[in-house]
């Protein structure tokens, strides 16, 4: 294992202070372990990528996904997480916001295999995890109060897969590169078939690379 558990303490903390995220002193310790079992799972299986440094796995992977606590602070927030792969976003937004009660659908079952060692390392309660694909899911066995994923389809494929699943009060955090803008226009037709509205777009520049991202933050269309 590489020598950087210090190092790798460091990258978080100063990752978070750049991007203004306040996140507990607990939290940073578990998001390390997180990062060692990630790199050791790694070995075995294919979960983020091949020869990533260390550096380019806390920023895309682990900052990047932080990047959504701000929208996650209510006392009754559950994040439903779709295609959450190893983990990315829901599983590192949990290990610092241990409120918020979770639910991550992955089809792969070795990714389901290693979100199960996270949750149980970690020891996360309230953690719900769905080994199959989102439309298999019947929507009445599922509530939340947001609905958000890493780079599983454009905002317009999203918006159509999500929808069944989106009460009245649930949001819709989009996570998108610097190309969301060309993805939103062509979901234009789609958002507004669904009646749905674009309440907020808040756009970011990770920490160290300086690579852009965006959330862009979807409701039902409140009725007059």
């Amino acid at each position: 294992m590489e020598k950087q558990t210090a190092d790798i303490g460091e990258l978080l903390r100063k990752g978070c202070a750049i991007l203004e995220l306040e996140i507990r002193e607990e939290a940073f310790a578990l998001l390390e372990r997180y990062y060692q079992e990630l790199q050791h799972w790694s070995r075995k299986i294919n979960l983020i990528g091949k020869k990533q440094s260390s550096l380019l796995i806390i920023e895309n992977h682990f900052l990047d996904s932080l990047i959504l606590l701000p929208y996650l602070g209510k006392d009754n927030c559950v994040l439903l997480d779709v295609g959450s792969g190893a983990g990315f976003p829901g599983l590192v937004c949990k290990s610092a916001l241990p409120q918020c009660r979770l639910v991550l659908v992955e089809p792969r079952l070795k990714r389901v295999s290693f979100l199960g060692h996270i949750i149980r390392t970690l020891k996360l309660d309230n953690v719900k995890v769905f080994p199959d694909r989102l439309e298999s899911i019947s929507p009445e066995t599922l509530s939340c109060t947001h609905i958000t994923s890493r780079a599983v389809a454009e905002i317009e494929q999203f918006i159509q897969m999500v929808e069944p699943y989106l009460d009245d009060s649930a949001e819709i955090l989009c996570m998108k590169g610097p190309k969301w803008r060309e993805e939103l226009e062509r979901a234009m037709a789609t958002i507004d078939k669904l009646q749905l509205t674009l309440e907020n777009v808040d756009e970011f520049l990770l920490p160290y690379n300086k690579a852009e991202r965006a959330v862009l933050t979807f409701r039902r269309r409140l009725s007059r």
